[in-house]
């Protein structure tokens, strides 16, 4: 990721230099990608006490993914490299766009037609940062190019991207929003299939080591972490949100039943 703010400055100034007056709109879709919410940062949740375990895979059916090709049309497109890959998905990490949550369903290409914009434009990135989406009505789509089933890096959760996938919630979900069951349950589907392929228990802990010391940790340090975490866990943000931070426990307790754990 790029342009953060320097190493050292105290986190009121990060987050004032992340929200200076003015940003154009299409910015506060993509602001948790970015790494710095609106808001002021929460303390990660505490780690589950199950430890990860890397077996098999756990096969698990693919729930219904939305391709790219249905929200990116030609006009949109932008250049772009071949994608990144790792050799496979330990971990997953669950945000929000911070955008608007009334939104009608049928819309929701255009929204992510705009956060494509907003982080390969304003931000310059090389595509959209996340792996997935859901919206409130529980739909998938498909975000980072590189193909649904490979374990594509994506440039969503700064130090932590390899090894792992990132899944955005469309919406803003601070606290005392509401947040969809048909979208939570949706998610828990794509994390027990995502994590399934490496026969991992979303209910457990994994290590991980950071590659960027603006995150939570210095660069090379290894940190252990849910292997359901939210972007707070890894980190300094509000992402995603303290009322989606609250299900994130459901999430995974619903992900690890549909693995038949």
């Amino acid at each position: 990721m790029r342009r953060r703010a320097p190493v050292g400055l105290p986190r009121p100034a990060l987050v004032a230099l992340a929200c200076a007056p003015g940003l154009l709109a299409v910015l506060a879709l993509v602001m948790c990608a970015a790494g710095v919410d609106r808001t002021a940062s929460r303390a990660p949740a505490a780690e589950p006490p199950v430890a990860a375990r890397i077996t098999v895979p756990r096969p698990v059916a693919r729930p219904p993914i939305v391709p790219r090709t249905a929200w990116l049309d030609a006009a949109s497109t932008r250049e772009q490299p071949p994608p990144r890959y790792d050799d496979r998905v330990v971990a997953v990490f669950i945000h929000h766009t911070d955008s608007p949550n009334g939104y009608d369903c049928a819309d929701v290409p255009r929204i992510i037609r705009d956060v494509y914009a907003g982080q390969t434009g304003a931000k310059d990135w090389d595509d959209i940062g996340y792996n997935f989406l859901v919206d409130r009505c529980g739909t998938i789509y498909e975000g980072r190019a590189g193909g649904i089933d490979r374990p594509v890096t994506g440039a969503h959760t700064q130090g932590f991207n390899h090894r792992s996938a990132g899944i955005a919630a469309i919406g803003t979900f601070t606290a005392g929003s509401q947040v969809p069951k048909a979208m939570t349950d949706a998610i828990a589907r794509l994390v027990a299939w995502k994590l399934g392929l490496s026969g991992v228990d979303p209910r457990g802990t994994v290590r991980l080591v950071s590659s960027n010391s603006l995150s939570r940790y210095a660069a090379g340090t290894a940190a252990v972490l849910a292997t359901v975490s939210g972007h707070d866990a890894a980190f300094m943000t509000s992402c995603p949100g303290a009322a989606l931070s609250d299900r994130i426990p459901g999430i995974r307790e619903l992900a690890a039943r549909i693995q038949g754990r």
